[in-house]
């Protein structure tokens, strides 16, 4: 390495040398101190100019270009101090529009992500302050002696708790598997013996809200590799949305079946109103519900990431009146 150096810096100073030397020739020709005929003045004067114009353009390139790098700099400093609004131009030599670009892409990632962060706690704050509210005014009206302590009254503060609990859970779900730190004790599970047990759970609920609840597993499904306990707690969220939305005497259906070579699909259908038509594309995203909705609308986006945690990936098919799928596709066992 130490010899290439100096072998450039040597040729480099060859090269300088040369340069300066034909220069000062041109000039010395050029006003006749150098003899030479008539025909080699005018030559040595027009090569002195073109050697003046390069040399003019070569600083004005160089200034463009150390005035492009300049506000990739300045752009710099401003995302450092906070403003990720900060673009540069796509201009210059190839190299230069590709680094423009991929800063650009960069403070547009920051600024959307900042956009985000700000949102999910502006979501958050909102969704405590609910049951926030509730435990202090049935706290403080016990207290003060308006209310008496019996189970009527402490029974909204234990319900509030539990919605608190449950939001805390879920977006601890949310912060692990975002930073991809969720974990998964994988082992075989058997699809009919998943389902039927979720099924169990919620069939006091469905009983009183007059819905029927439907197993339709298919036979011989083979079982999928994954975490029960999370695929549980992703199909509580399924169903506990399908009977907040599906009327009395309506249906709830989950269905299991092999899907493409090596996956299983699991779904659960509803026959209620169905997902509005602006929120469909969103409707995994964090905190997105219907204005009607009394959840935090984190379910589907924890359901989400727990089926992309297993390398599988969900869907959801909805129309007005005709009800909502949502079809879980992940790996079957032997098929990591």
């Amino acid at each position: 390495m130490v010899r290439r150096v100096g072998c450039l810096l040597g040729l480099a100073v060859l090269v300088l040398g040369a340069l300066g030397t034909a220069f000062v020739w041109l000039v010395l020709s050029a006003v006749g101190v150098v003899g030479s005929a008539p025909f080699g003045r005018i030559i040595a004067g027009f090569g002195l100019l073109i050697g003046l114009a390069a040399f003019a353009l070569a600083i004005m390139v160089l200034r463009r270009v150390a005035s492009r790098a300049s506000r990739l700099v300045d752009a710099a400093h401003r995302i450092e101090a906070g403003d990720y609004s900060a673009r540069v131009p796509v201009r210059g030599p190839s190299e230069l529009r590709s680094l423009a670009r991929a800063f650009n892409a960069m403070s547009s990632r920051l600024e959307s992500d900042e956009a985000h962060r700000r949102s999910v706690i502006a979501d958050v704050a909102h969704e405590l302050r609910t049951p926030i509210t509730i435990i202090r005014g049935q706290a403080e009206g016990i207290v003060d002696g308006i209310y008496p302590a019996d189970a009527e009254q402490v029974g909204p503060i234990l319900a509030a708790t539990e919605t608190l609990e449950v939001l805390v859970e879920d977006l601890r779900t949310l912060a692990l598997a975002e930073s991809g730190s969720l974990r998964l004790e994988r082992e075989p599970v058997d699809v009919a013996v998943l389902v039927n047990e979720t099924l169990d759970a919620f069939r006091a609920t469905a009983a009183g809200a007059g819905v029927a609840l439907v197993e339709a597993v298919a036979p011989e499904t083979p079982a999928i590799d994954g975490d029960p306990a999370r695929l549980r707690s992703a199909l509580n969220n399924l169903l506990a949305n399908a009977l907040r939305y599906t009327a009395r005497g309506g249906a709830v259906t989950v269905a299991a079946a092999p899907a493409a070579p090596g996956m299983m699909r699991v779904s659960v259908h509803d026959d209620g109103d169905g997902i509005p038509p602006d929120l469909l594309p969103r409707v995994f995203d964090r905190f997105v519900k219907d204005p009607s909705s009394h959840g935090s609308g984190l379910g589907l986006a924890i359901v989400r990431d727990i089926v992309e945690a297993h390398g599988g990936t969900v869907s959801a098919q909805s129309a007005p009146g005709q009800g909502t799928t949502i079809a879980l596709t992940l790996p079957a066992v032997n098929h990591r």
